[in-house]
């Protein structure tokens, strides 16, 4: 009955370790998920920003008698 008891318990033990383990690597992946997730919307909040700036280019342009299609060839740096 003890050597039962013996066997059972380093079974657990060896499971034990292996369930940390893949705790961490869950906990790792979630974090690096996180990283990326968050430099993808630093990546859009530039898009935006630009987009805003492009706009308001073609809008002064647009206000000053240029046609549209002059307005955006010259926003977008054409003479």
């Amino acid at each position: 009955m003890t050597d039962e008891i013996k066997t059972d318990s380093k079974k657990c033990q060896k499971n034990r370790h292996v369930m940390i383990a893949y705790g961490f690597v869950q906990l790792g992946s979630s974090f690096v998920s996180a990283l990326s997730l968050s430099l993808i919307a630093l990546g859009f909040a530039s898009v935006t920003k630009e987009s805003k700036l492009f706009n308001n280019c073609v809008e002064d342009l647009r206000e000053a008698g240029s046609r549209t299609s002059a307005a955006v060839r010259f926003c977008n740096g054409g003479k």
